[in-house]
């Protein structure tokens, strides 16, 4: 017995076998011996794993955009430096209660002067911040303009 017998009889004995149209259209058979092997030996496909997760990972962000915030810090009236002292100890507190998605309400700025302060250290906050994921601007009801939503990091 050569070694081409040899891989052949592997294959046969550990072929996953498939039904597919062949090319006069009757059904012919397929053997996938990767997937054979890789039930066989109990080891599993990090493609098809790699594939699920980008699947689970697609399908948590589409839910967590679509969903209504957690918690809500309201920033209004406070300044730069408050403001951020308020941020973190929020987004701590958020992390130990497991929060998904938060809303920070900072305003549109109108009572600043010249550019509006806590829209941009929400910003600037938001940015820095190792567990703020995906972030994006409150709908109307959410405040609009004047809201940010911050999805945290799991």
């Amino acid at each position: 017995m050569d070694f081409g017998d040899i891989l052949d009889a592997w294959d046969i004995q550990t072929a996953k076998v498939q039904r597919c149209k062949g090319r006069n259209g009757g059904a012919s058979l397929k053997t996938d011996t990767m997937s054979a092997w890789l039930r066989a030996n109990d080891i599993p496909d990090k493609d098809a794993v790699v594939e699920d997760s980008l699947e689970a990972a697609a399908e948590r962000r589409r839910r967590l955009r679509a969903k209504r915030p957690d918690a809500t810090l309201d920033l209004h009236g406070m300044t730069r430096d408050e403001a951020w002292i308020a941020l973190e100890t929020f987004f701590e507190d958020s992390q130990r209660w497991g929060l998904e998605k938060l809303l920070l309400v900072h305003g549109k700025g109108n009572h600043s002067e010249g550019e509006a302060v806590l829209k941009q250290a929400v910003q600037q906050f938001i940015e820095n911040c190792p567990a703020a994921g995906e972030s994006g601007q409150g709908n109307a009801a959410l405040g609009g303009q004047g809201a940010t939503w911050v999805i945290l990091k799991t």
